[in-house]
């Protein structure tokens, strides 16, 4: 993600494996096999897994992204909160699109233990699904689809001081999602 600049953008700056944190769709669920509750036509998640608790940041890649899933004081995005603002992915491989899931952590959260389950709100905070429920056969084919190369505008959840915000963009015709996680210093 390039706007606002994910953790694996600043890492690798812009290079593989940026946009490459790839495992199963459907966080927070840790099972592989599930339909889509919106679109149960879509293709199931699978067969890789979700990424695990402490490996969030790296979409359960390795070895190059692990450093992702480093605790360690990575550079922040100041984003005003409540304000809305353009979400910019990068694609080296487009696909089908069922929706980007925004989340954040939690009000309390330890930004000195692994990115966990327990630490994100359990539901998004934003999601955003270009093609709404169509079913992914009659959704423009993938390297020409002009909504991929758009930014989509999220509003931000209500916070102050540092967060994680936690990017997931579900594929409709793979059992597979990409992972971002952006670090953001919140401000009023």
């Amino acid at each position: 993600m390039t706007h606002p600049r994910s953790r694996a953008d600043i890492a690798f700056n812009g290079g593989w494996p940026s946009s490459g944190l790839e495992a199963g769709k459907f966080f927070p669920a840790t099972q592989v096999g599930l339909a889509d509750p919106d679109v149960p036509t879509d293709t199931p998640s699978g067969p890789k897994p979700v990424p695990p608790d402490g490996r969030i940041a790296s979409g359960g890649s390795e070895p190059a992204a692990a450093r992702l899933d480093e605790v360690r004081d990575w550079p922040k995005n100041d984003l005003q909160s409540g304000a809305e603002v353009p979400f910019q992915w990068n694609f080296t491989m487009k696909h089908r699109t069922r929706r980007f899931n925004y989340f954040v952590t939690k009000e309390g959260w330890d930004p000195t233990a692994p990115l966990s389950r327990a630490q994100f709100e359990p539901e998004p905070f934003a999601t955003y699904k270009p093609y709404g429920d169509i079913p992914h056969w009659e959704m423009p084919e993938a390297p020409h689809d002009p909504n991929l190369d758009k930014p989509h505008t999220i509003k931000l959840p209500a916070r102050s001081g540092y967060h994680v915000i936690l990017g997931v963009w579900e594929v409709a015709d793979t059992g597979h999602a990409f992972y971002q996680v952006i670090d953001v210093n919140f401000t009023r």
